[in-house]
């Protein structure tokens, strides 16, 4: 990225931040001194050994090195040494340059130039580096004279021919000077290293013509000329100590010239800072895009197992195992992993936890016989966080809960998922906030965008987790009270078994809750029926599900569930056979166990209760409430029936003699990564429903 010999485009343009319009003269001389032959040498190297005799040049009092230096082996690093052996000449002859000028009393501007002029044949970086290190030499044995001429006679014989002990007595006299040129020092060093990394760009990333670029590469002669300028004014401070003595202690002027220069350095490296931040923004999306490219080729292709889609997936940052095996909490590595079906759980950092305890409920279970196929898989977290926002203690203390929580794998830290891979999983995988379960086969190919739907509905007996097993367990299933409720409360199994009647009821309002409950008993009592009834609620369950429970309970109307946890899966249940229905292509219109789920999901849009009685597998009634409480109210116009066909028969013939087509159904799905078709139809007359969006607060 090197400038020519004429003035670059812009700089007239752009320059007057930085320095007047009579500058441009200068700028025209210093860009005509430019006509390097291609010499390169390793300028960051040169630029450390410069910046560490600057760390350690301080003297505190007479004698006195200052505390808490640490040693450094830069000086025999065989890079430095060999680059030496053909710059020294060079450096040796700049710092001859100014420091002859500056005791002669020379001018700044035409001893920058003369540097220059030696300088000729380097890149800019490397003018400025070359530059900083002949001043560092002469700055470097001022220092190591200060330090040890009170104990090293050799030291103590060279500070006298300077005539340098009155000043290093009292150099908290120069105190003021030396800070103002220990910050100047400071500022060039830093805009050198912003010179440097400009030159350092990428360029198959980035061209030179682009406009970020091409500002900032503009004001690079102009930034690289106020280095030089202010390194000639660093060496006459030191020359004119060394050569003036006390008489130089008195004066003022140098540490207000050498304040002065260190705001135009850095008023030059703030500008160049904001330019460099724009180019590495233009860098990082195409390198981004180029990633996401490779990625999506890669899952394109055939593997043998899966690890370099794992690989491609989790960086292994330094060589460390990048993940975290639940069960003992130690880093292991990705061939834990190889040939095995792994399931990618992708979420934010907080995933609720309603959901992380069922989950590890199933995982664990699944645990429990390792000889069973379903066992057979692993589940890893891949955390997926906005790498645009600064990473707190707050969020690592949040990560670090959730990830304490898991029983499974789970990536070392958020920084192992790559920018592009968190847009493959936003764009390909549709991941968005909502928890998904994206399924890799053992050759690391997508088998499932998100088996989470039939981790919920079927637990491990989903296993492989395939979008074909999800439709062949679908072709075995029909709607029965153990498709919709067995998974939340085992006793249902056994009252099944039994022949026992069950009714599932829910809703919020306690007092419809106390009416059915007691109309449902006499009724079951009455006609000599075995009825056992469950409350489960409402979908997002708060606390007046909570109160619901305790007053049931204490009442003794029904059976409750133990938690809202459960509660919760009930539902979440529904809304998984729904999306994995909507998933397989199925509609109301030709699934009726689709009719059956929409039905019961409009059932909980409803602000009303709502109850289904069922008996066995096949038969099953259902309304919402104030119809099923009037209907069982009025058992004894259709108890003669009952006796003939059955308690659930005769119930759901009533149900439907007083259905009427007047009504407003209502259905809530809560925002999901799963599809949403543009058309659903009413469950209970066929009508398409009209699409409105809902924003809903998780509290009462």
């Amino acid at each position: 990225m090197e400038l020519s010999q004429r003035a670059p485009r812009g700089v007239s343009r752009d320059r007057l931040m930085f320095s007047s319009s009579d500058d441009n003269a200068m700028l025209k001389q210093i860009v005509s001194t430019h006509a390097p032959d291609g010499r390169e040498f390793e300028v960051r190297p040169m630029l450390h050994l410069v910046e560490d005799i600057f760390k350690r040049s301080e003297v505190t009092g007479p004698g006195m090195v200052p505390a808490g230096q640490p040693h450094s082996d830069i000086l025999d690093d065989r890079i430095i040494r060999d680059m030496l052996e053909f710059l020294s000449y060079t450096i040796n002859r700049v710092a001859c340059e100014m420091s002859c000028k500056c005791m002669s009393g020379g001018d700044a501007h035409a001893t920058a130039v003369n540097v220059f002029n030696i300088l000729s044949s380097y890149s800019w970086d490397a003018k400025a580096v070359l530059a900083l290190a002949a001043f560092a030499v002469g700055y470097g044995e001022f220092y190591l004279v200060a330090q040890l001429y009170t104990s090293n006679s050799l030291a103590k014989g060279v500070a006298a021919l300077k005539q340098l002990p009155e000043i290093f007595e009292r150099i908290d006299i120069l105190k003021p000077k030396f800070d103002a040129l220990k910050s100047l020092l400071s500022a060039m060093v830093e805009l050198t290293k912003c010179i440097i990394e400009l030159r350092e760009l990428p360029l198959q990333y980035i061209s030179p013509e682009t406009p970020e670029l091409e500002t900032a590469t503009s004001h690079i002669p102009t930034a690289t000329y106020w280095i030089i300028r202010s390194v000639v004014a660093c060496a006459s401070q030191i020359t004119g100590l060394v050569g003036m003595g006390a008489e130089y202690m008195a004066s003022a002027s140098e540490a207000w010239e050498l304040s002065s220069l260190a705001h135009k350095i850095n008023s030059i490296h703030d500008h160049l800072v904001k330019q460099l931040t724009r180019c590495h923004h233009l860098i990082n999306e195409k390198k981004h895009i180029e990633a996401f490219q490779k990625l999506a080729k890669l899952f394109d292709m055939p593997h043998i197992d899966n690890i370099k889609i794992l690989q491609a997936l989790i960086y292994a940052k330094d060589d460390q195992p990048p993940l975290i095996d639940g069960s003992t909490k130690r880093r292991v590595g990705l061939e834990e992993l190889r040939r095995k079906n792994v399931l990618l759980l992708i979420s934010e950092i907080d995933i609720p936890a309603e959901e992380l305890a069922i989950l590890e409920q199933m995982y664990m279970e699944a645990r429990q016989h390792p000889m069973r196929p379903e066992s057979q898989y692993e589940i890893v977290w891949i955390p997926v966080v906005d790498t645009s926002v600064l990473w707190t203690d707050e969020m690592q203390r949040q990560f670090e809960a959730t990830q304490l929580m898991m029983p499974w794998h789970s990536v070392h830290h958020p920084s192992l998922i790559d920018p592009a891979v968190i847009k493959y999983i936003k764009e390909v995988w549709k991941f968005n906030k909502k928890v998904v379960l994206v399924v890799l086969d053992p050759q690391g190919k997508v088998v499932n965008y998100n088996a989470l739907h039939m981790m919920w509905i079927w637990g491990s007996l989903a296993y492989p987790f395939t979008s074909a097993k999800e439709e062949a367990l679908w072709k075995e299933e029909t709607w029965r009270i153990e498709l919709l409720a067995d998974t939340i409360e085992p006793l249902i199994f056994n009252w099944v078994s039994e022949g026992r009647y069950i009714c599932l009821y829910g809703g919020e309002d306690m007092e419809w809750i106390r009416k059915f409950t007691t109309t449902a008993r006499a009724v079951a009592d009455a006609s000599r029926v075995p009825l056992e009834m469950l409350y489960v609620g409402k979908s997002n369950p708060r606390e007046k599900v909570r109160r619901n429970n305790a007053a049931i309970m204490q009442e003794k109307l029904s059976h409750t569930l133990p938690d809202l946890t459960l509660i919760w899966f009930f539902w979440v249940r529904l809304e998984s056979m729904w999306h994995s229905k909507v998933q397989t292509g199925k509609s109301v219109e030709n699934d009726p166990i689709m009719q059956e789920i929409m039905t019961m999901l409009t059932y909980d849009g409803s602000d009303q209760g709502w109850a289904v009685i069922s008996r066995g597998s096949a038969e099953m009634a259902k309304a919402k409430g104030d119809t099923i409480v009037t209907t069982l109210k009025d058992y004894d116009n259709w108890k003669e029936k009952a006796h003939q066909k059955g308690f659930v028969p005769a119930l759901k013939d009533r149900l439907q003699e007083l259905h009427t087509p007047h009504h407003c159904t209502r259905l809530i799905l809560p925002g999901t990564a799963g599809r949403i078709p543009e058309r659903v139809v009413c469950a209970e007359c066929g009508r398409a429903m009209e699409k409105f969006i809902m924003y809903r607060c998780c509290t009462d």
